[in-house]
């Protein structure tokens, strides 16, 4: 044992504090290499590893603060879950997670074979490549904040149906483990379903009765507000896996449950920093548990299977997304969600190799699939628009003449009304922005890619449209012969400007359309005008330091 290694083991914390500096230096780096911070915090848990520095050595520790990171996660994923968006959602949810389920497992079947693998490992591979990764893609998703987009909750639908699939498999394999038989295996499929049954009857409870009265309570202290949303988080999670519903399941119940209460963007404001620090060590340990020395044993396959699921995957998404009446773009940025392979099917695989069903050679080949998937997938959704620029002509083959599901959401494709001002992104910001342009008698079309925010703009009594600004589409179906202004008061991109702004995208689609108003735009700091002003923004808005402005003239004038 080397002298770092010997120090680390002297002291569990030694050890944290040694993991939380390699991270911290090598997300530093894949920073200044302008790479996802996820794949630099997964090469961090392979440096760690015990085939590299072996930093990481307290699994249990580690497990630990990682399981309860997925638990407060999902937690705050369910914090921001409709029900009534559910249930809308709940036909292409089923449909594009089986359908994606059955395809990947059935061609991956046959490809297997065509390797030379034999029928019961073929099997094994097939299904371990149908887990994709709920917790990376929605760290992705929120960290380009696109969780409440239509795409990105049609993502989380289908993940969900996804990870009941995990269950179902994880507990038939768990109960051949336990070498009982078919028997055990039904008795397990059963418990699963009567406790799941059970949460989902306590978590409906919970949100009729007590969830309102007890949350009104515990406002009143913030601190003791936060805590027992870990706690209720973490409580669920532990529910959810005794019954077999997984931790992941469990926690997004959790936040289900309080979704409804008036303080739930309180509880979301003070776990979110909580949820990046816990969950670094999720990835750290996801890079730990990676074999090097069974990653080279089949390249070949692994590569030709890691292209089955980039391509695939997303493909199979967008065509019964298509069939189901969604637009292309909204069908391949859903669908590039599932371009990856999960941590359950390393997991998965190593279950059958315990059961003595697959060779130790399989969940090698899985491994590596899952390295190239979980790296190459985090490029594709973080530069998910572009690529669906790109897409855009051969994917007219998976859209229907008339996308119904998407026009009817705009208005029963009657077009939306003219404007004065087309206003972009109904958030905080955008909607106190609206209502001050309307008491000055101008007339305001709301548009915004969360299906929830328009579909409260219009029950207020509001013309709204559904729309993404870095859509190019979106620009020729605006009424601009009438608007004086378009101003996107959407929230810039975190990082600044780039070649994916929505920003950029909207302002050259506005210049393309030959628009003659005037654009306003937000920016995170005065460093971004001039590059604005040169794309073509008339007015470049600064939202903190304009409300600072006019609150210091405010001061001054009453002093």
């Amino acid at each position: 044992m080397s002298a770092l290694q010997g120090l680390i083991a002297a002291s569990v914390f030694t050890e944290i504090a040694a993991l939380l500096a390699l991270a911290a230096a090598v997300g530093f780096v894949a920073l200044l290499l302008r790479q996802p911070l996820v794949v630099g915090l997964i090469a961090a848990g392979i440096l760690a590893g015990p085939q590299a520095l072996g930093i990481a050595q307290s699994d249990a520790h580690i497990a630990l603060l990682a399981e309860l990171g997925i638990a407060v996660l999902l937690f705050l994923v369910g914090l921001k879950l409709d029900l009534g968006l559910v249930r809308s959602l709940g036909a292409v949810a089923l449909a594009t997670g089986l359908g994606q389920v059955a395809f990947t497992a059935g061609i991956g079947f046959l490809i297997c074979l065509a390797l030379g693998m034999d029928a019961l490992t073929s099997l094994y591979v097939a299904v371990a490549l149908t887990f994709s990764s709920t917790i990376i893609i929605v760290k992705l998703l929120s960290d380009k904040r696109e969780i409440d987009s239509l795409h990105g909750r049609i993502a989380l639908g289908f993940l969900i149906v996804q990870d009941i699939v995990v269950v179902l498999a994880m507990v038939v394999v768990s109960a051949l483990a336990a070498g009982q038989g078919q028997a055990t295996a039904r008795a397990g499929l059963a418990r699963v379903g009567l406790g799941g049954g059970l949460m989902l009857l306590g978590v409906g409870l919970v949100i009729r009765f007590v969830a309102g009265p007890l949350t009104a309570r515990l406002a009143r202290a913030p601190e003791l507000l936060a805590g027992f949303a870990i706690g209720w988080a973490a409580l669920l999670a532990a529910l959810g896996d005794a019954v077999g519903l997984g931790k992941e399941l469990g926690g997004l119940l959790a936040g289900v449950s309080l979704a409804s209460t008036p303080v739930r963007e309180a509880i979301a404001a003070r776990l979110s920093s909580l949820r990046d620090f816990l969950l670094l060590f999720f990835f750290v340990a996801l890079g730990a548990r990676l074999d090097l020395g069974l990653l080279g044993e089949q390249a070949g396959a692994a590569l030709l299977l890691s292209l089955f699921v980039l391509v695939g995957n997303p493909l199979i998404v967008v065509a019964i997304m298509g069939a189901m009446g969604y637009r292309r773009r909204t069908g391949l940025l859903a669908g590039l969600t599932v371009a990856q392979i999960s941590e359950f099917s390393l997991v998965f695989m190593a279950m059958g190799v315990a059961l003595g069903h697959v060779a130790e050679g399989a969940l090698g080949l899985v491994t590596m699939v899952g390295l190239v998937t979980i790296a190459l997938s985090t490029y594709m959704i973080l530069h998910s628009h572009r690529l669906a620029e790109w897409l855009d002509a051969p994917l007219r083959l998976f859209e229907r003449a008339h996308p119904w599901r998407e026009t009817e959401a705009d208005g029963a494709g009657k077009g939306p009304p003219p404007a004065d001002v087309v206003l972009i992104g109904l958030g905080r910001y955008g909607g106190a922005l609206a209502r001050r342009l309307r008491a000055r008698g101008l007339s305001v079309l709301g548009v915004d890619f969360d299906p929830e925010a328009v579909r409260a703009w219009r029950q207020a009594g509001h013309p709204a449209l559904y729309g993404d600004a870095s859509d190019p589409e979106l620009v020729a179906a605006l009424p601009l012969g009438a608007a004086r202004w378009v101003v996107s008061a959407a929230p810039p991109p975190p990082g600044g400007l780039s070649h994916e702004d929505h920003r950029l995208a909207l302002l050259d689609a506005l210049r393309a359309q030959g628009y003659r108003g005037r654009v306003a735009v937000t920016a995170q700091g005065r460093g971004e005008i001039a590059a604005l002003r040169a794309r073509g923004a008339d007015l470049v808005l600064l939202p903190f330091s304009d409300a600072a402005d006019r609150a210091a003239e405010a001061l001054a004038e009453g002093a």
